[in-house]
């Protein structure tokens, strides 16, 4: 097939561009399947078919409005705005299983003009008993007859590589221009399902990383001065961050999946601790209880908490105007309850407001260039959904 041309240019012309790609791609996606989406506070969505993946986990927009898939078996995929897909060449290989595989991908704030893209993927260790969590940086080369990473580079790792295959998180986010974070690089690292990692100063399990984008550690990190790896940490005591984004004002949200319920949604400042495994607002599988972030006030609380658990996967922070009432909410996957979730921010406040139902585990959310609402569900034969108000 004929992939879109990813060229450098000016931000105005490119929004420009796509705004007209995504005209062009709109009589083909009037033929996809198109159902009703009514959310629990009588919001009515229409969503669209776009295309179909084997185990979707990420996406991300290019500024052609065509975007990039992960497969966690490990495919890239090249999709256009019409939802035709073509396969990258060159991408690393990854240690598939569990939770483990291909994870996010995210373009450079100057993709147009440099083309790096960031993947986060799981490895093998060099003893094939123990896996970790890897970013990679390399530049997606399109001029060919098909796309394919050149120069990949391994940024930063997991610290150590443990037995199992859970927990890796590793969602990536850019500071926002504008802000006081633009220009780093922000990784989550979960606990890989073994808790007291999560407040160890000698591993970066259950942390909030930040880097620099080429790698290097920032020297103003908030745990600079205990040296070694927690030279990396921006917060610590996090269990498993699978969505990461920055609102308006530069303040960085994260959620995480609490162990038997109680998930979370943080507003994460830098030298935080938010708790894991010390304080939860669930329990332990086991039925064992976990004290709440309220007994210890050494630990930062949850902005906002659910029991029962949703399973957060995604997160978007919405600042466009097709959906002129959601300026500023946050917009969450749910795995378990197979619904996006929104959720309304106010400083470091938030408060859930309506869900949005319709059977299936939704594992990625982004705000697309023209202003919808896309969402990848969860599985094989997981769909891209482009939603929009309903008519």
């Amino acid at each position: 097939m004929t992939h879109p041309a990813i060229t450098p240019g000016s931000r105005p012309l490119q929004r420009l561009a796509a705004a007209c790609v995504f005209c062009l791609a709109a009589g083909a996606a009037s033929a996809a399947a198109a159902f009703e989406i009514r959310g629990s506070e009588g919001t009515r969505l229409e969503a669209r078919e776009i295309a179909t993946f084997d185990g979707p986990w990420a996406m991300t927009f290019l500024p052609d409005a065509s975007m990039l898939v992960t497969e966690q078996r490990g495919r890239l995929l090249h999709v256009s705005p019409a939802g035709e897909t073509t396969p990258v060449g060159n991408v690393p290989e990854v240690a598939y299983g569990g939770q483990g595989g291909l994870g996010d991908v995210v373009a450079d704030p100057d993709f147009a003009d440099n083309g790096l893209v960031y993947l986060s993927h799981a490895r093998m260790g060099a003893d094939g008993d123990t896996r970790g969590g890897v970013v990679v940086r390399a530049r997606l080369d399109v001029s060919g007859e098909a796309p394919v990473l050149r120069e990949v580079t391994e940024l930063w790792r997991q610290q150590p590589f443990v037995s199992g295959s859970g927990h890796f998180s590793h969602r990536l986010a850019f500071g926002p221009t504008d802000t006081p974070q633009a220009g780093y690089l922000f990784i989550t690292s979960g606990d890989r399902q073994k808790q007291t990692p999560a407040q160890a100063m000698d591993g970066n399990l259950g942390k909030v990383v930040r880097l620099n984008t080429d790698g290097s550690v920032p020297e103003d990190n908030p745990f600079a001065e205990a040296g070694g790896v927690a030279e990396q940490f921006y917060s610590i005591g996090h269990r498993n961050l699978l969505g990461i984004d920055f609102d308006a004002d530069g303040g960085l949200w994260a959620h995480e999946m609490g162990p038997a319920h109680g998930d979370e949604l943080n507003r994460v400042v830098a030298g935080g601790n938010y708790g894991w495994p010390e304080v939860s607002e669930g329990d332990h599988y086991s039925g064992r209880s976990i004290p709440v972030h309220d007994t210890r006030d050494a630990f930062e609380p949850p902005a906002v908490a659910w029991v029962p658990s949703i399973g957060p996967a995604g997160l978007t922070i919405y600042d466009g105007g097709t959906f002129s009432d959601w300026q500023g909410d946050a917009l969450i996957g749910g795995l378990v309850a197979e619904a996006l979730v929104r959720v309304a921010l106010d400083g470091a406040e938030a408060r859930e407001v309506e869900r949005y139902e319709w059977g299936e585990r939704v594992r990625e959310v982004e705000q697309g260039p023209d202003g919808a609402i896309w969402v990848l569900e969860d599985g094989a034969g997981g769909r891209l959904l482009r939603l929009m108000p309903a008519a």
